[in-house]
């Protein structure tokens, strides 16, 4: 089960464990507003639309930061650009526990976004560059278990924690912890952290004077690729946005539970979450990429609707499986992005354009944050998130129609996929 890891060398070994805390990290700082909105709709006097427009630009602006951010990496080097958006990202977190408005909240997490964007592509491709193609799903699968992992611990920073101090401190220790990840920049050796790959990459384009410009992932033999792994990441990151972003909301609001006790529920599907991107970590590799997609993508719509809409009320024998099994597809889906993306790009462009599809489509959920809150105007909040969820799902299906498979597929350069073009 563990052979992949057996095989990498220890440079590999250890950028895996520092890019998989990195993303621990970073989805903790990114998931902890979402769960502490109820507190900070009570401390900051902002209501859940205005809640919803801060993450919502938040993501935006991590759609900018993180396509600046990989172009910055396939021009300068992964490890480094690595190291400037952990710190980045650490520290605007540890800034937002001292916002006193909505206002000074939002500039505060756009700039925490423009950092949060670039982390995970960065890391990515770093670590998608050195491992073995047969194995590239289960190492970065297990990367992205980290998500699940980082929720959890967001799940207990905006639960138990803040509920230990009082309601108007109690979310700013949780953001003041995200101060944490800046410790993991001292585990990356700039230079001899990048891959063989894009050093022979980077030789070849000095040798040539040539260079791969910001908008490279827009010509024409590049941008189909480039529109439909944006509309995958899109949907299923809408999809999730939608009833994630607003779970401890609706279990307060709609359930009748503590704040509390929502924060522990949240943290058990995260526990769901992990073995979900463990389990697609190691079928992307035998079944595929876009199999993959399918079946969590389905697994998440019953799910989710079981979870949102089972007449168990507050009942917990009952929450706690379920949101477990929910949690498992939920996360899950996320698991063969980074695979994927790293397959479907040429590696001149491979951080520009892997960051690009990702964070537009982060940025494109937003939109599914903000309407949520405005859906529910109209109609009870958990149908409101289910509603967007369907949409999601099926944005995220189209794409796996239409974009080709690439499991176990050799990382090409640009003018191999040139060649390949050229010969087909």
């Amino acid at each position: 089960m563990f052979g992949w890891y057996r095989e990498a060398d220890r440079k590999t070994r250890r950028v895996f464990w520092t890019c998989g805390a990195g993303w621990v990290m970073d989805a903790a700082d990114a998931q902890v507003y979402q769960y502490l909105i109820p507190l900070l709709i009570t401390s900051l006097g902002i209501t859940l639309t205005e809640a919803g427009s801060i993450a919502s630009a938040s993501y935006f602006a991590a759609a900018i930061g993180g396509w600046l951010g990989g172009w910055l990496c396939d021009r300068f080097g992964r490890a480094r650009i690595l190291q400037l958006t952990i710190l980045w990202f650490s520290v605007f977190s540890f800034l937002s526990g001292f916002a006193e408005t909505y206002e000074q909240m939002l500039v505060i997490r756009i700039l925490h976004g423009i950092g949060f964007g670039a982390e995970w592509a960065v890391g990515a491709v770093l670590l998608g560059e050195m491992i073995n193609p047969k194995h590239r799903g289960k190492a970065l699968g297990a990367v992205q278990a980290g998500a699940p992992i980082g929720s959890g611990i967001a799940a207990l920073l905006a639960g138990p924690v803040a509920a230990s101090f009082d309601p108007d401190i109690g979310w700013r220790v949780a953001f003041w912890v995200g101060l944490a990840p800046a410790l993991l920049i001292f585990f990356i050796r700039r230079g001899s952290d990048d891959s063989p790959i894009y050093k022979e990459a980077r030789d070849r384009q000095k040798a040539e004077n040539t260079s791969t410009g910001l908008m490279a992932i827009f010509t024409p033999k590049m941008l189909g690729i480039t529109l439909l792994a944006s509309l995958l990441s899109l949907g299923v990151q809408g999809a999730a946005y939608s009833v994630a972003n607003y779970l401890t909301t609706f279990m307060t609001a709609e359930r009748g539970l503590a704040q509390s006790v929502a924060g522990y529920l949240v943290l058990i599907n995260s526990i769901g979450g992990f073995f979900g991107c463990i389990v697609n970590s190691y079928i992307s590799d035998i079944l595929g990429r876009r199999t993959v997609f399918r079946l969590f993508g389905l697994g998440f719509l019953i799910m989710a609707s079981v979870y949102l809409f089972g007449p168990w009320g507050a009942n917990l024998w009952f929450l706690v499986p379920i949101g477990m099994i929910y949690g498992f597809f939920q996360f899950g889906m996320y698991a063969s992005f980074g695979p994927y993306f790293t397959e479907l790009f040429p590696t001149e462009m491979r951080g520009s354009g892997q960051a690009f599809a990702y964070n537009s489509g982060r940025a494109g959920a937003a939109l599914f944050i903000l309407g949520v809150p405005l859906v529910a105007t109209v109609m009870p909040l958990s149908a409101a998130m289910a509603t967007l969820g369907i949409v999601g799902i099926a944005c995220a299906l189209l794409p796996t129609l239409l974009l080709p498979e690439t499991a176990g597929r050799a990382l090409q350069s640009a003018s191999e996929l040139d060649r390949g073009s050229a010969s087909t």
